[in-house]
């Protein structure tokens, strides 16, 4: 084979694997029961310098959350990664590096789905890749290392400029029942929209879980579908 069908042949794994993994999300966990008042809420990124805000607000309202942490920032603070298990919320995995799938070789990919905080304890075990980004092995690394991709059908957008209050707005404008939230710990404005976001759940019934108390589905056809159109901007 000519080294340009090749080529052409690896950037056309690597769309559909955009395409299908990320952006629609199917065969991924997802939402969970439509008909259910659960929602989760769930933070990228920490432990780092926001994790005790967003710490005291979610005591103030009693409310749990999932954690997505890195490595690296599991090392560099430690006994944030214990206060966050100490108040009862989920830990899960965001990989050894915040780097996107296809910028990882293979034997990198590896190492970055293997890794989770929780490794040596009973799972099961979530990895939710960083961007949510695959390459065409993501999948099959983590069946490989017996991790469950986990991804989301809400973005909260906190790492744009909208100020906490509109931001709560177009967000709670999303949300359903089962909803799975994507926030991040590290933006500033993430507490604030946090504490918005909850005192709005309050009012339309929701409740906030643990994400795999929720429990997370696989995303279907048609939920992969919206995910499409949402990554799009639509």
């Amino acid at each position: 084979m000519k080294p340009g069908a090749v080529l052409g042949l690896a950037a056309l794994a690597a769309l559909l694997a955009d395409l299908l993994g990320r952006a629609a999300g199917w065969g991924a966990l997802g939402p969970g029961d439509r008909t259910s008042n659960r929602v989760a809420l769930t933070f990228d990124d920490g432990p780092g310098e926001r994790t005790g805000e967003l710490l005291g607000v979610l005591a103030r309202h009693g409310a749990p959350a999932t954690f997505f942490v890195t490595a690296p920032a599991c090392a560099q603070r430690p006994d944030l990664l214990r206060a966050l298990t100490g108040a009862g919320h989920g830990v899960e995995a965001h990989g050894r590096w915040h780097t996107h799938a296809l910028r990882l070789p293979p034997w990198r990919e590896w190492a970055q789905v293997r890794w989770h905080p929780r490794a040596g304890e009973p799972g099961p075990h979530l990895y939710r890749p960083p961007y949510g980004g695959h390459s065409p092995l993501t999948r099959l690394l983590a069946r490989l290392a017996r991790r469950r991709v986990a991804l989301w059908d809400v973005e909260g957008r906190d790492w744009t400029a909208l100020p906490a209050a509109d931001l709560a707005a177009r967000t709670l404008a999303r949300v359903r029942p089962g909803s799975v939230i994507l926030l991040h710990d590290g933006p500033p404005g993430t507490p604030e929209l946090l504490d918005r976001l909850l005192e709005g759940l309050r009012a339309r019934g929701l409740t906030p879980a643990l994400l795999r108390d929720l429990p997370p589905r696989p995303i279907g056809f048609r939920d992969g579908l919206r995910r499409l159109r949402a990554s799009y901007g639509r």
